[in-house]
């Protein structure tokens, strides 16, 4: 009997954004259980060596870089170093998001829509494009973390939805204009999630109440839950898999 390689991962490069807590931690660590060298990045560095270090003490390999992808000079940097020190990328999860404002579209003031903007889709489009360069060569994965709410907005979320739902047609045109380099693009759409980030949702009774009243399973996710789609995603069992979203919310977006 020979072993199932569709998921091992080793000897690859991967990136994963937003990885210092949350769903991203949880991706970083199967990615590296899997065999790859992840490279832990966030915007704050000894986060994301937390990280690190619980994956070497684990067996894997990582190494942190601090990014802020709401920054062009900062995602320019975290290439260059990937490219000095490794020379190429096989997977890019981009992760990091941001969502400053919760509350009527209507009271959006600009410097929160800004933030949203720069950091959910200018970040994610040119972490991608400069992701995508690097595999050129040999081909590649990425996969994009958008979110449900960019299929069904969320109320009281109107800016975040709204970028989310640009990453979701930002990766159904990276994946139809990069299939040519072996390079595949796909998306994930988390539900509720347990995480820091989803807090206000989460911590209000009553929101999280109503939320769940649209959720067949009842129950908000862990963020461990989100990682092993990516894994999918990334791995050779996804070879002809790419411009497709996966939703993972309890049945949300089925209602």
């Amino acid at each position: 009997m020979t072993s199932n390689t569709l998921f091992d991962l080793t000897g690859k490069i991967a990136l994963v954004t937003g990885a210092s807590r949350g769903i991203g931690e949880y991706i970083a660590k199967l990615l590296a259980q899997s065999g790859a060298h992840v490279i832990v990045s966030s915007r704050k560095l000894e986060g994301c060596q937390r990280v690190v270090d619980d994956i070497i003490s684990e067996g894997g390999s990582a190494q942190a870089i601090a990014c802020h992808i709401g920054d062009m000079a900062q995602i320019e940097e975290i290439f260059a170093q990937i490219n000095e020190q490794h020379g190429t990328l096989d997977i890019l999860v981009n992760n990091a998001a941001a969502n400053p404002y919760f509350g009527h579209i209507l009271e959006t003031d600009l410097s929160s829509f800004q933030k949203t903007v720069d950091v959910n889709i200018r970040g994610y489009f040119f972490m991608s494009s400069a992701g995508a360069k690097l595999m050129k060569e040999k081909g590649g994965a990425i996969v994009n973390v958008a979110s449900v709410n960019g299929v069904i907005p969320g109320e009281m979320q109107g800016v975040y939805s709204i970028t989310k739902a640009a990453v979701i047609s930002m990766t159904q045109a990276f994946a139809k204009e990069c299939a040519q380099f072996n390079i595949r693009v796909n998306a994930l759409l988390p539900g509720a999630t347990d995480t820091k980030f989803a807090a206000t949702l989460i911590n209000n009774p009553a929101i999280l109440k109503q939320a769940m009243a649209h959720v067949p399973m009842k129950r908000v996710a862990q963020p461990q839950e989100m990682a092993g789609t990516v894994l999918y995603l990334v791995s050779d069992a996804a070879s002809y898999t790419t411009g497709t979203c996966i939703n993972v919310d309890g049945g949300y977006l089925i209602g």
